[in-house]
């Protein structure tokens, strides 16, 4: 009796000291095909003007976070019952999409999350394009000029009252960058019976401004291909936490836990010449005509559960 009593004791801590070695930070699920090395490693610093503390700025024993990519489930067009093409736009001046505006800490590599972006195409990891079809890729010269405006020249007054022309260079603000743009395919799969929405691309706008300072146009920066690209970056930096510090979670995880604001834009659905909402609409009539997309989408997945 004694001895069934030591067995059980024995195989309880052990399968006891294997979940907890399975449940450490980092280390992937036993049985996943998550490859250990994708979106783990070391946090680059993205902002050239961040500097890391030289003293443990913290009460807290903090350890190395390893983020790992979990992947998405493939779909068959089998299972594909119904598909739709959506595109959203996300307004980082808005309050619940602040975490994009954060300027940064050691956590999220000392940078906003279009330096994040931007220091990925710097150091090769990522290709920047110039369409939403990822069909013309861009050169870090072509994204360069795109950031950083063209100099200015102005007239100094000198000492002997003669005048000379001095040249203003320009730096790239953060700032600037005021929306994202997302595609996104909604797809119904019969499989897995309810409506999967998978990012496709997303692409920084920023303001283009007249002479006077007065807003003129808001303009793409480059498209970045989501899946392939972007997500093994995403899951390196993590996102700030409003409510609290030590719970933070991935670029990756508030995309794909949709814990952004956003209104649609564009779709395909009863759209054949795919045509901007901004283009027959006005004002307020915009957000109406995309809620009004959202609720039909909506609806569609609802009536694929009825009948």
């Amino acid at each position: 009796m004694k001895i069934t009593k030591n067995i059980k004791l024995f195989v309880t801590i052990s399968l006891l000291t294997a979940s907890n070695a399975f449940a450490q930070p980092g280390v992937p699920p036993p049985g996943s095909n998550i490859d250990p090395n994708v979106g783990s490693g070391e946090l680059g610093i993205v902002s050239d003007e961040w500097k890391s503390s030289l003293r443990a700025d913290g009460a807290i024993d903090l350890v190395k976070h390893d983020n790992y990519l979990v992947p998405w489930q493939p779909i068959r067009e089998a299972d594909v019952l119904w598909k739709k093409r959506v595109w959203r736009e996300i307004d980082i001046r808005q309050k619940q999409n602040f975490p994009f505006r954060y300027p940064g800490d050691e956590r999220s590599g000392g940078g906003m999350y279009i330096e994040i972006l931007i220091h990925a195409i710097k150091s090769g990891k990522i290709t920047a394009f110039a369409d939403d079809r990822f069909s013309v890729p861009l050169t870090l010269e072509d994204v360069m000029n795109k950031l950083v405006p063209p100099p200015d020249t102005t007239e100094v007054e000198n000492p002997d009252g003669s005048y000379s022309q001095v040249i203003i260079n320009k730096s790239f603000n953060p700032d600037d960058i005021t929306k994202f743009r997302l595609k996104e395919d909604w797809i119904f799969d019969k499989n897995l019976g309810r409506m999967v929405v998978r990012i496709i691309g997303i692409a920084p706008y920023f303001d283009k401004k007249n002479e006077d300072g007065s807003f003129r146009a808001s303009l793409p920066l480059f498209w970045l291909y989501y899946p392939d690209d972007l997500r093994p970056i995403n899951v390196q930096y993590e996102v700030y936490n409003p409510e609290n510090d030590v719970f933070r979670i991935t670029w990756d995880d508030f995309f794909e836990k949709r814990m952004f604001s956003s209104y649609v834009l564009k779709s395909t659905l009863d759209n054949p010449l795919q045509e901007d909402i901004m283009r027959s609409k006005k004002g307020i009539d915009i957000l109406n005509k995309g809620e009004e997309i959202k609720e039909k989408i909506f609806n569609l997945e609802h009536d694929m559960w009825v009948y």
